[in-house]
């Protein structure tokens, strides 16, 4: 009891950071049901710090910084309480939905990854893209399923392969950022140098099987989680769409958005499509 408002400082703070690091996906999060809302900001609000970290906390000896906030995260889970607001929030969230260990450790060992790690084959790429992003999707599904095992487990391949299909697309997007100020190439035995049609057609078509698998397994949420899923989707097949239409040497010089407009117009006509039962 004594908690309870410290409990809801902290779920606020992973609020604003997600409100503050994403419109898009703050959009998504206030179109879930309002039992939902809370635990994906604080899983979000967990992410973005962990990005943060080994993304823009460069000149700070951001190995010691990630240790010790994956150590200060296993305390929190463990001990129930921590200190840090936005910890605190993902301690109550990984508690209160019995968030899997696994998918926190994967999440986390991707983020180190990033700190070592500039080109991918076939394997680091998969285990990448898993702790990254098909991580981060179980636990939020782990939150809609929370009362149904069954659901989580027959949802979980879709859940993957959406995750995957949204990473993917941010490899393609963020590639001016991630390549030529990072040095860091994603894509398996690409060379951004020299990236050719047949190169990008390839990611495309991959892209492109990611989002077919994982439509039906959105199809098959409840109305509770099921539209803002699916606002999610949308605005990311939206990106996809733009960037497709882009040459291979012109890929690389820009990073690609969606204007707000625009995101207000997919917001309005997935509220509609799932009002009349057709997403």
């Amino acid at each position: 009891m004594k908690l309870t408002l410290y409990n809801n400082i902290a779920l606020r703070c992973s609020r604003v950071v997600t409100t503050g690091y994403s419109t898009s996906f703050s959009l998504g999060i206030r179109t879930l049901a309002v039992r939902h809302r809370p635990a994906i900001y604080a899983i979000y609000g967990f992410v973005r710090l962990a990005d943060e970290i080994v993304d823009t906390f460069f000149g700070h000896r951001q190995r010691e910084m990630l240790e010790r906030f994956r150590h200060d995260t296993d305390e929190a889970i463990t001990e129930g309480v921590s200190s840090n607001p936005v910890l605190h929030s993902f301690q109550w969230a990984v508690n209160t939905y019995n968030i899997d260990r696994e998918f926190i450790e994967a999440f986390l060992y991707s983020m180190e990854m990033d700190l070592e790690q500039k080109n991918h084959d076939l394997q680091s790429y998969s285990q990448y893209i898993y702790g990254s992003a098909e991580a981060v999707g179980l636990m939020c599904l782990r939150v809609f399923c929370h009362d149904d095992p069954i659901r989580f487990d027959k949802l979980r391949e879709p859940a993957r392969r959406l995750g995957s299909a949204f990473q993917k697309v941010n490899f393609l997007r963020d590639i001016k950022s991630d390549y030529q100020e990072r040095g860091r190439i994603y894509f398996p035995g690409v060379d951004f140098n020299n990236f050719t049609e047949a190169d990008k057609r390839q990611i495309e078509e991959d892209i492109a099987g990611d989002f077919r698998a994982s439509l039906e397994g959105i199809r098959r949420l409840d109305r509770g989680s099921r539209r803002g899923v699916y606002l999610a989707y949308s605005y990311y097949m939206a990106l996809f769409g733009k960037i497709r239409k882009i040459q291979p040497d012109a890929i690389t010089g820009r990073r690609f958005r969606i204007s707000n407009g625009r995101k207000l117009l997919l917001l309005a006509r997935v509220t509609i499509n799932d009002l009349v039962g057709i997403i």
